[in-house]
């Protein structure tokens, strides 16, 4: 046998092992997923109802419900949405079409991966420094919005970025070339292209922002709320929030009920997540 016969076999099994090792590694957070919703999922159909939905919290499991949560959750997203995204995609167009490309370009772009990366509890510390005690706005509604609106903003920063990246350069030239202005080669060229991947980016950072709990229990998000926020500075619950104070009652009743609401904030998830991946096939279609 050759020596290169001798260097192959050796090779292609530890080939194959790596190969093994990737389907594991792919396999098993998969299975172990399926079995935690198949747990949640059984829990908590039973308690899945219309009055459950349409209840407020209440000292008893059985006649608990989400609608405060629920409606608390949808106005702090919608309120995050309305800030972060206009900010994170002028930041992006600064950054990607007019900024320079230097030291200071550099260090702002490291600031802004790393601030991806750091944990949601830091932003919530950051909040309720910040916007409810120095700026005095209280455990509001919009104190909550301001904080995951600083939370998703590196998200949004970064895809509208890459979004903008992968318009071919050859077409602004064009645009440029023709006459335009920089500003009108943007408006009218560039961003309709890159719009479909600025809003994939959004909703899937808006979607976190959706199950975040840390920053929220800081801000004091109430747990049971028997009333619907009224405006930007009224007190507000959220989903996340009332789904870990029931998991942390020892009635076995909320047990169910927390599982439930598991199950409307996954399909909320699923659903948004839906929304981003249909938009972003009709805009390409038509680009």
């Amino acid at each position: 046998m050759s020596p290169t016969v001798q260097r192959r076999g050796p090779s292609r099994l530890l080939e194959r092992g790596f190969s093994l090792l990737c389907l594991l590694a792919a396999i098993l957070p998969v299975i172990s997923l399926a079995v935690l919703l198949g747990g949640v999922a059984i829990a908590g159909l039973e308690r899945l109802d219309w009055q459950f939905l349409t209840s407020y919290a209440s000292r008893h499991a059985g006649s608990a419900g989400i609608l405060a949560g629920a409606v608390g959750s949808l106005c702090l997203v919608g309120a995050t949405a309305a800030i972060a995204v206009p900010v994170g995609l002028a930041t992006a167009i600064y950054l990607e079409e007019y900024g320079r490309r230097g030291r200071l370009a550099r260090w702002i772009e490291l600031n802004i991966a790393n601030l991806a990366g750091v944990p949601s509890i830091v932003y919530g510390l950051l909040g309720l420094e910040l916007f409810v005690r120095a700026l005095g706005m209280g455990r509001s509604l919009i104190a909550g919005a301001l904080t995951l609106a600083l939370l998703v903003l590196p998200i949004i920063i970064l895809t509208s970025r890459e979004a903008l990246r992968a318009v071919p350069s050859e077409i602004r030239e064009g645009a440029l070339a023709l006459g335009a202005s920089r500003w009108q080669a943007i408006r009218r060229v560039v961003l309709p292209m890159a719009l479909p991947g600025v809003l994939t980016g959004s909703i899937l950072a808006v979607s976190r922002a959706l199950g975040e709990a840390a920053p929220l229990l800081l801000l004091g998000a109430v747990g049971y709320m028997d009333f619907l926020p009224d405006g930007l500075q009224a007190p507000f619950s959220a989903l996340p929030i009332q789904i870990f104070d029931w998991t942390t009652r020892p009635q076995p009743g909320f047990t169910a009920n927390a599982a439930a609401g598991i199950l409307v904030l996954m399909a909320t998830l699923l659903l948004l997540n839906g929304v981003a991946i249909v938009l972003r096939g009709r805009m390409q279609r038509h680009t």
